[in-house]
């Protein structure tokens, strides 16, 4: 063997890690019905060991060391709040400082030889996205994560699965991809977006290979309905999907596929952190995993249980890239700590309710307006002028760009068409966009009326 290589089943030792976190279905069987005393006395255990090895990393020892905080004195779960957070601008900061990696990460490149190792990005659309390094612990911890939500929502081990994510540099698909493989004993059909393979085509696999599941966002699931019915396929009797662990218009989902849909939370530096239990009352979080918070957008202070605020969260399952009190400025709010009506004991989060800032999920990428802004106003034809509008358009979410430009209207189309293209080649998705003549956007933006011109409006209602 090639001296200082360890593989996979050499560098995390399974044993162990399946006992800490156990997979579905033994995770219902087991750590969801703990007490509340478990509960909270196994996350202080953990919280002391990943604040102490958070701070050996160069991002939070600086700013723990600013701010007073010293990772010893952690003895209740409540001196977790006495840790500032940090938010993705600090983050941005810290890459543009230290490119690529930034200084937020717990290994190097360097250290693959020693435990292999990935690198994903956000789907941010403001400079270069945001890079998370994971160790073989980390991808295989997610993935049973991720199989404890997937199993939770309805797959069962031997489904067939249609994994219709895209395969490209964010986490998102191989994260599906591991799960259903390595922790659910899935078969995974493998097809991609419908841009790699047809809708027509995916349609044919999943009536081919009988299968329970087709993983994309609930906005290409419906289109993948139209599709079947165009093929004489009825998508609730003859698809037999037992299980939609898509995010998208529930009723509508529900509706089109028979199948209950249910709500769920998480993002690509951590993977799946809660899902919604079959009664409804709330997402229950894996606490073995997560320590979830909520402040003001605004002050940052933190919140009353049932009060909406930005989430906070800290995971303590990693061992490379540290997410320690994380403001990820999604909005959303917390239960009171009691029992649920499925029996667990587990602290449950209501569902994602917007952003604390003005992120839009398009197609499963981040978008920023300003980002598009910045994007579009450096064509040479067009002013520094820009209103971007969010909407609901043929049952998926949809961004329009507009811009104005000194040009002769006969020029528009052509310049609409350039920018068109140049924000697909940035950002990777498509988004509209709309030329106007100068002073057509003044009444949206308030340019002449507000010391600080807006730039969006959200119309999805």
């Amino acid at each position: 063997m090639p001296q200082g290589i360890r593989r996979p089943h050499e560098a995390v030792d399974y044993a162990a890690l399946t006992s800490l976190y156990p997979p579905a279905p033994e995770y219902f069987e087991t750590v969801y019905t703990e007490t509340q005393e478990q509960i909270e006395a196994k996350q202080l255990a953990r919280l002391q060991d990943r604040a102490l090895r958070a701070y050996q990393v160069p991002f939070f020892r600086k700013r723990w060391d600013a701010a007073g905080f010293d990772p010893r004195s952690v003895t209740s779960l409540e001196d977790l709040a006495r840790a500032p957070f940090y938010t993705v601008d600090d983050i941005r900061k810290s890459i543009e400082e230290n490119p690529p990696l930034g200084d937020y990460q717990g290994v190097t490149l360097s250290d693959a030889r020693r435990e292999p190792m990935r690198v994903f990005m956000s789907g941010g659309t403001t400079g270069n996205s945001r890079p998370t390094l994971y160790t073989a612990w980390d991808r295989e911890a997610g993935a049973i994560l991720t199989a404890r939500a997937l199993y939770q929502q309805g797959i069962r081990p031997g489904d067939v699965v249609v994994n219709a994510w895209a395969y490209s540099t964010h986490n998102g698909a191989f994260s599906m991809d591991e799960a259903l493989y390595r922790w659910l004993n899935c078969v995974v059909l493998t097809t991609g977006t419908g841009t790699v393979t047809s809708s027509r085509r995916q349609i044919e696999l999943a009536m081919q290979y009988g299968a329970t599941a087709i993983l994309t966002t609930g906005d290409y699931l419906l289109r993948l309905a139209e599709v079947a019915r165009e093929m004489g396929i009825d998508p609730k009797t003859d698809l037999k999907l037992c299980a939609l662990p898509n995010i998208g218009d529930r009723a509508l989902l529900e509706e089109t596929f028979g199948v209950p849909n249910y709500q769920s939370y998480g993002f690509h530096e951590v993977q799946w952190i809660a899902t919604e239990c079959p009664a409804r009352q709330g997402l229950p979080i894996m606490e073995d995993a997560f320590i979830l918070q909520v402040v003001d957008t605004d002050t940052g202070e933190p919140l009353p249980d049932g009060e909406l605020g930005s989430l906070v969260v800290t995971e303590l399952y990693k061992t490379g890239s540290p997410q320690f009190r994380y403001n990820i400025m999604d909005l959303s709010f917390l239960y009171p700590r009691e029992r649920c009506a499925c029996g667990s004991w587990l602290r449950r989060m209501g569902p994602f309710s917007g952003r604390g800032d003005n992120m839009v999920k398009l197609r499963g990428v981040n978008v920023w307006p300003e980002a598009l802004g910045e994007i579009v106003t450096v064509h040479e034809d067009v002013t520094e002028d820009y209103f971007v509008r969010a909407i609901r358009q043929d049952n998926r979410d949809e961004m329009i760009v507009c811009v104005t430009s000194p040009a002769p209207a006969a020029r528009h189309p052509e310049i609409q068409t350039a920018l068109e293209k140049l924000l697909k080649d940035k950002i990777g998705v498509k988004v509209q966009v709309e030329v106007h003549s100068p002073g057509a956007l003044d009444e949206w933006t308030e340019i002449k009326s507000s010391p600080k011109p807006k730039r969006f409006r959200d119309e999805r209602g």
